[in-house]
């Protein structure tokens, strides 16, 4: 309101070409609406100005831990705005949408063999609810066996907060597994919770401290012997894709993050996609809809909207989100089995490329080669100093870096996960690493500008603990 002057238009309507009608009753009707009187340049280098006080993956880099916020090719956003996709509607007839329905069976296809599994569902609209749907399968699938006893479900230590939530969810009881001292799952307390009780695993492949378990194999193998499934959180692929398929080495059903993996703009939440794959015990509980391929009159191919006979159900009102499906597809097709390989190759070399830059200034709970991210831990500085986490994650900002993920994994204390994705180039990476040393001569020269950072951004230190416990979620127009 402060550049607001009475009687300056930002556009101008034309005139009512509608009848008049009466109008409600006046107890409803605002006698003002009180709106800002602002000139239309105004009104863009208002709006222009307010967009750069934003952090985003086309300014800055974005080392945000397990979310991989990465770029994404704006040619993917081009083609997803062709209007033969953008001004589709999702209750048309099969026949006028088939070449959606194609790009949704084929990326069903590709999407299972990337993984190994057998077949998938693109409906889940994102993780956690591709995790929900995966335990409900698995839950059906054991009731369907007369295995109505089998109710407990063993999620590691480490794991993603969502993993429990989604099995709490689907109606299981949880148990937490201990982590060994290298990260990995301990075997010990897996066979000691391995009975005829057990429903299933919960196994995030590589593990959010950023390792690859050596002993998935095994696992997947107990597992299956107690008479339990193994669900693979797949989230994120990164260090997956062209390296190893989850369904050959004992994974039953698993979920990916498509807006993670496979192109998808980020910010404000949204959209997502969490596609479920499946191996050939839990395809007919797929939750609808799948795309199937048959011939119509004249032979021709032709797509159609199935349900799998003993489907969990629908995920969502529709077929999925189409927009962050269809980017998908063509960021796979794009890239071939080549370029697919090549994303894990270099995500891995970058996230490793920082951990032994950086593993002698801040302290490294779990020193091995790690996957598509590195957790580090801040507990040296904050004894050495009185810095913690928080701390290095408000001072990044005032360099223009985007704090990385804070206090997760919770068994790391201190934690600072940081995943440089496969798409930054060495000079980000070496940015980064000369900000964080830098960052460590201040908390031993000057601490003080780090406690109160950050010191140029749009918001100075706010307070989270109160933000969190006591927010203000009202707008009130002056």
């Amino acid at each position: 309101m402060e550049i607001s002057s009475p009687g300056r238009l930002g556009t101008t309507l034309p005139e009512i070409d509608v009848p008049k009608s009466e109008l409600p009753d006046e107890g409803i009707i605002r006698q003002s609406l009180n709106f800002p009187e602002v000139s239309e340049s105004q009104l863009v280098r208002y709006f222009a100005n307010l967009s750069q006080l934003n952090f985003s993956i086309d300014t800055n880099f974005y080392p945000l831990g397990s979310c991989t916020m990465k770029y994404n090719p704006k040619l993917h956003d081009e083609i997803a705005s062709l209007p033969g996709f953008a001004n589709i509607h999702p209750l048309q007839q099969e026949e006028s949408v088939q070449g959606a329905l194609k790009i949704m069976y084929e990326l069903q296809i590709l999407l299972s063999e990337i993984t190994g599994m057998n077949a998938t569902s693109l409906a889940p609209l994102a993780g956690a609810e591709g995790e929900l749907a995966g335990m409900l399968m698995i839950r059906q699938y054991h009731l369907s066996n007369g295995d109505v006893n089998r109710t407990k479900v063993l999620i590691p230590d480490s794991a993603h907060g969502t993993n429990p939530a989604s099995a709490k969810m689907a109606g299981f009881e949880v148990i937490t597994l201990k982590s060994d001292n290298e990260g990995n799952t301990d075997l010990s307390d897996l066979e000691n919770n391995l009975n005829e009780e057990l429903a299933a695993v919960m196994l995030t492949i590589p593990s959010t401290l950023g390792i690859f378990d050596p002993n998935i194999v095994e696992i997947c193998e107990k597992v299956h012997d107690s008479g339990g499934m193994v669900y693979g959180d797949g989230a994120n692929l990164n260090a997956l894709l062209g390296k190893v398929k989850l369904g050959e080495i004992g994974v039953d059903v698993i979920h990916s993050n498509l807006h993670k993996t496979f192109s998808t703009p980020h910010g404000g939440g949204g959209p997502g996609a969490g596609p479920v794959m499946v191996n050939k015990k839990l395809e007919r509980f797929l939750p609808s809809p799948i795309i199937i391929k048959t011939k119509d009159s004249n032979t021709q191919s032709f797509y159609k909207i199935n349900t799998p006979p003993n489907s969990i159900g629908k995920m969502g009102a529709f077929h999925g989100n189409f927009g962050v499906l269809l980017r998908a597809y063509v960021y796979i097709s794009l890239l071939g089995k080549d370029g697919i390989a090549k994303i894990s190759e270099d995500a891995v070399l970058n996230a490793n490329y920082i951990l032994n830059a950086l593993k002698d200034v801040l302290d490294l709970p779990y020193d091995r080669t790690c996957m598509h991210e590195v957790v580090f831990s801040a507990r040296n500085f904050k004894k050495k100093y009185g810095i913690t986490a928080l701390d290095i994650a408000k001072r990044l900002i005032d360099y223009g870096i985007h704090p990385p993920t804070m206090y997760f994994p919770l068994i790391v204390d201190e934690a600072l996960m940081i995943e440089p994705t496969e798409t930054e180039t060495k000079d980000t990476l070496d940015y980064f690493i000369d900000v964080i040393k830098t960052i460590e001569e201040e908390a031993s020269n000057n601490p003080d500008i780090i406690h109160s950072a950050p010191h140029n951004a749009g918001n100075t230190r706010l307070d989270e603990a109160k933000a969190a416990r006591d927010p203000d979620l009202s707008f009130k127009l002056d």
